[in-house]
């Protein structure tokens, strides 16, 4: 388990410092999911459960589409409308910083009127060592699942259209300041519909201490082709 990972001297071990959150796990079960969305089996299709979703692949949202709210899977990666090809990879945007989120142009149309939330049961990030990177999975101490503030949009061009979306990050709290300089945006259960349904960017801030936890795992959640429960187990 991620205590305290202080050196001697008191200051921080070696942290990554670039982009963040490239890789969560959304293994809820319909439970978990009934609590965050009014799940009706004939409505509504039940993502499988991942245990390593990474940047490009289908990520499961909750959104606000012609007055219902729905629960979709777009691709995790933010298409703005006016870019000329889902191909450019310049427009790869899983992450938007909090900062400015709203004037970007990138994501200042999808901030106005096309947020969402993603669910998740846990992220990892990765902390320098001696041995190289170990991989953390970071999760809620109560158990519950993560709810990350997140924004959708839509690109078409004739008869083409995909829909993606993106995760908000802050600066990091003091807890994950040992493996990052940023987090996502986690909202409490209460602000979700508050999220999607006013935005209000008081929300996009740092998760108060005490809210996460974290444990090693295998390093073998860097591989994008390896999934199931296995990754998410605290190394021994």
């Amino acid at each position: 388990m991620l205590t305290e990972l202080r050196n001697a001297d008191g200051a921080l071990p070696e942290r990554y410092t670039g982009r963040m959150c490239g890789r969560y796990a959304t293994a809820l079960n319909e439970a978990e999911w009934s609590g965050i969305f009014p799940v009706s089996p004939d409505t509504v299709t039940l993502p499988e459960p991942r245990y390593n979703l990474a940047p490009t692949q289908g990520a499961p949202v909750i959104r606000e589409l012609a007055g219902e709210w729905r629960l979709d899977v777009l691709r995790w990666g933010l298409i703005p409308a006016w870019a000329k090809s889902p191909a450019d990879v310049r427009y790869n945007l899983f992450n938007a910083r909090a900062e400015g989120v709203a004037d970007k142009p990138s994501f200042r149309a999808a901030f106005r009127s096309r947020r969402c939330v993603m669910p998740a049961s846990g992220f990892y990030e990765w902390r320098s060592g001696e041995n190289g990177k170990q991989p953390y999975y970071i999760s809620r101490t109560d158990g519950k699942p993560m709810l990350f503030a997140g924004l959708w949009e839509r690109w078409e061009r004739g008869d083409e259209q995909l829909e993606s979306c993106t995760m908000i990050t802050t600066e990091a709290n003091e807890f994950m300041q040992q493996l990052h300089t940023r987090m996502p945006v986690i909202l409490e259960s209460e602000d979700r519909l508050v999220w999607l349904e006013e935005g209000p960017e008081e929300l996009l801030e740092p998760s108060p201490e005490g809210v996460l936890q974290a444990w090693p795992v295998s390093r073998a959640v860097g591989n994008v082709r390896n999934e199931g429960p296995e990754l998410i187990r605290a190394l021994t």
